[in-house]
């Protein structure tokens, strides 16, 4: 049915949880799995003494170099758990790309057949504050989307 999964996680325990779900829904089919993580872009806007917005660069290759190993670390993580699980995995880091972004441009480039993606299913002013990378997939995606809560 699905024969190429991908599972998108920031890392976190919601994100562990449909990384969980999506080695075990995996398992059962079959299928092989590809496990993506993304790190915004630095974007360090401030506001100077005269009230202007300012940007500071001066920590990009800092906040580039972090970003990686955070990337790093998850994905080491999930390939452990995808090799206990039995599941044949692959992982992908993008760089200064908005999640969704990089979800749907990964997906479409390497033939991927379902998305698996955790949601906090935030409502209100903290969605509208923290913006919905889940939502902004299963809006665009041409392919099913498996939502975990």
């Amino acid at each position: 049915m699905y024969s190429r999964i991908l599972i998108a996680t920031d890392g976190s325990e919601l994100a562990g949880r449909g990384l969980e779900q999506g080695l075990a829904l995996a398992k059962a089919l079959g299928s092989e799995v590809a496990v993506l993580t993304v790190s915004e872009p630095w974007m360090p806007v401030g506001v100077d003494a005269t009230g202007f917005a300012i940007t500071d660069f001066s920590l990009s290759d800092e906040y580039r170099r972090a970003a990686e190993e955070v990337g790093k670390e998850i994905l080491d993580k999930a390939l452990a758990r995808a090799s206990a699980a039995g599941v044949p995995c692959e992982v992908a880091y993008i760089a200064r790309s908005y999640p969704a972004d990089a979800i749907l441009d990964y997906a479409a480039a390497n033939g991927v057949e379902l998305i698996v993606m955790a949601s906090h299913g935030r409502r209100g002013l903290g969605r509208v504050l923290l913006g919905s990378q889940t939502n902004e997939v299963l809006t665009r995606s041409a392919v099913p989307v498996l939502v975990v809560r």
